[in-house]
């Protein structure tokens, strides 16, 4: 709801804020529901993608009824729309280019400051882009430290401040965040969603659990990878056998 309305949510604001997905026995759509503001996602007739947007009461978005007001509800209206088409059409794509993914895992320099390399998979790395994504209004340094802290099994106050502070200015530097004028918080950049999507998504779905499955010590010897790591291991021992190394 933050994401496609651009609003600050709270747990005391009144109204319902929900969204669903239908699946079960229909074609697939998606309903996004702010207080009496509607929106329906769905394919039309089984093939087009459909978007309605209803705007049922224009004091949810701190405008009057009358006809004059009109155009800020065509706005509002298609304000959302295209957000919400962004953030699917960066989740569906969220490809990274080679040599952005090669400036990332390297030590570099920007703003003629020494910036050093973001390691795949650390969760300094991972948290803040990934926990914050879709924070419209940004994020501050203790929602990150808290964030960093649980992951690592720690509390917030055995975290430090000033490591913090080292991370995020890292991330900045090399254009996955970027700081809001005139405040505390920090917002993902343009191009920091997709690098965020790539860097859990590959971590999170293909690297942990594989990494898992080969090297548990309960694994089973007959799965696919493990069967693709054996017949690799085979493969290496047999070109080293009868050769001979000089010292």
């Amino acid at each position: 709801m933050q994401l496609i309305f651009e609003r600050r949510l709270t747990k005391c604001m009144p109204g319902r804020f929900r969204t669903r997905v239908l699946t079960a026995g229909v074609d697939p759509s998606l309903h996004f529901e702010y207080k009496k503001t509607r929106i329906k996602q769905y394919f039309n007739e089984g093939g087009a993608l459909r978007m309605e947007t209803t705007v049922n009461d224009t004091y949810d978005f701190g405008i009057g009824r009358k006809l004059g007001n009109l155009e800020d509800r065509k706005t509002i209206g298609f304000t959302a729309n295209r957000r919400l088409l962004c953030a699917e059409r960066l989740s569906h794509d969220g490809a990274v280019s080679a040599s952005r993914r090669a400036k990332l895992h390297a030590p570099g320099v920007a703003e003629g400051q020494r910036t050093p390399a973001l390691r795949f998979g650390d969760v300094r790395v991972q948290a803040p882009v990934r926990g914050f994504a879709f924070e419209p209004h940004g994020f501050r340094q203790r929602q990150v430290r808290e964030r960093v802290a649980a992951l690592l099994g720690k509390t917030c106050d055995g975290s430090s401040s000033g490591r913090m502070t080292y991370d995020l200015r890292r991330l900045r530097l090399r254009g996955l965040i970027e700081r809001i004028a005139r405040t505390r918080r920090y917002r993902l950049a343009a191009d920091g969603l997709r690098t965020a999507l790539v860097f859990h998504r590959t971590y999170a779905r293909v690297l942990r659990p594989s990494l898992s499955a080969a090297l548990a010590p309960e694994a089973a010897p007959t799965t696919p990878l493990n069967k693709a790591l054996e017949h690799f291991a085979d493969k290496l021992q047999h070109l080293w056998e009868g050769q001979s190394v000089g010292a």
